[in-house]
């Protein structure tokens, strides 16, 4: 089956009142952390993807931190493509100084894709079993590129829906279930912490996996790919058509799609070799 049911979703669209206020907490304590980076060291700055936030990448913070690297989390609204992405480029050219590694998980590659074309510092890309769309390419298409990927199936039977009454009817908010989030997303991780992540996902509105991207940044800008070959969110073969189109650096570790949990020292790895090509 195909996710074509999501197409009669209808693309969410959110004010740029709404993208103003969440970069909003980007706030004076990130500028000043940026500042005192050391000046050999760009900036790193993660975006989670749909179903997860920041704190997936906590382990990879610290390891980040611990090599002398300052690192933000961006906020990722998870609204639509075009005002994520807006979103993440404002809170880089506000909260950072000097050059910026941008770094996005799962949709939040997408996301990376299309905002380091409004950020002059961003030197390089690195993608952790994320999406990499070419231009007019959607999160939906890139899904069913390739056999395998849990998303590939009836919504109905991958999804619960929430209509927030802040988006336009018909545009519903898309949970996981959490019957087939584990082995999804992390079949390696314990049951109880897949539970914990199951039950805190942030949804993800239905119009902004079918939200056509923009010109792509990798195009003009060094890209890492960290391809998870276990992976059942996009399969390792759509992650390195992705990675191989963009002319990208390919790293493969057998882990799951939340890699950055599972293997956060070669998830930093990766993050610390863009860095250096991004000096």
């Amino acid at each position: 089956m195909s996710l074509r049911p999501l197409n009669r979703i209808a693309l969410s669209v959110v004010t740029a009142t709404a993208v103003v206020a969440l970069t909003g907490i980007a706030g004076t304590g990130a500028a000043d952390a940026a500042a005192s980076k050391p000046a050999d060291k760009p900036t790193i700055v993660l975006v989670h993807g749909a179903w997860a936030d920041s704190s997936s990448f906590a382990g990879v913070t610290e390891k980040l931190q611990h090599d002398g690297y300052t690192v933000l989390a961006a906020p990722n609204p998870l609204r639509g493509l075009a005002t994520d992405a807006a979103t993440v480029a404002a809170f880089v050219n506000q909260a950072t100084t000097g050059p910026v590694v941008l770094v996005g998980h799962s949709y939040g590659g997408a996301v990376i894709t299309n905002a380091a074309n409004q950020t002059p510092t961003v030197k390089a890309l690195a993608y952790i079993d994320a999406f990499a769309p070419d231009q007019g390419e959607t999160i939906v298409q890139l899904a069913g590129s390739v056999p395998g990927s849990a998303l590939a199936a009836d919504p109905a039977e991958v999804f619960d829906v929430v209509q927030d009454p802040n988006l336009p009817e018909g545009d519903p908010d898309l949970y996981v279930k959490k019957s087939i989030f584990r082995e999804a997303f992390a079949a390696n991780l314990g049951k109880s912490d897949v539970a914990v992540l199951a039950a805190s996902q942030r949804p993800v509105a239905g119009g902004a996996l079918q939200e056509p991207s923009g010109v792509p940044a990798w195009k003009t800008l060094p890209s890492f790919f960290l391809v998870g070959t276990n992976d059942k969110i996009i399969p390792a073969d759509g992650q390195l058509a992705m990675a191989q189109r963009a002319g990208g650096t390919i790293v493969k570790v057998k882990t799951d799609h939340l890699s950055m949990i599972e293997k956060p020292n070669d998830v930093a790895k990766l993050i610390e070799r863009a860095a250096g090509a991004g000096k």
